[in-house]
């Protein structure tokens, strides 16, 4: 089994959301149906982003260094940013 750490933007506002799942395709569907309280009034998202990873506990530890530290969040940004400009 694989786990990934993605990065959705939204169509609607250029809102950009970090995510953790098992299953990139059920949680992306999720993302676009409005199942996902925190993504369902930004609708639509794009897949912008995502890392995929063996171990659980990577993606994890992964996830939360975008979310809680700025240096790592703003080096994977400056990496991606025509991703994130084009998605």
């Amino acid at each position: 089994m694989m786990y990934y750490v993605y990065i959705l933007k939204s169509k609607k506002n250029n809102q950009l959301y970090i995510g953790f799942t098992n299953d990139l395709k059920r949680r992306f569907i999720e993302h676009n149906t409005g199942c996902s309280t925190a993504t369902k009034n930004s609708l639509p998202w794009v897949l912008a982003y995502y890392e995929a990873y063996a171990a659980k506990v990577d993606a994890l530890k992964r996830e939360k260094q975008f979310k809680r530290y700025a240096k790592a969040w703003g080096q994977l940004k400056g990496r991606i940013r025509n991703s994130i400009l084009t998605a």
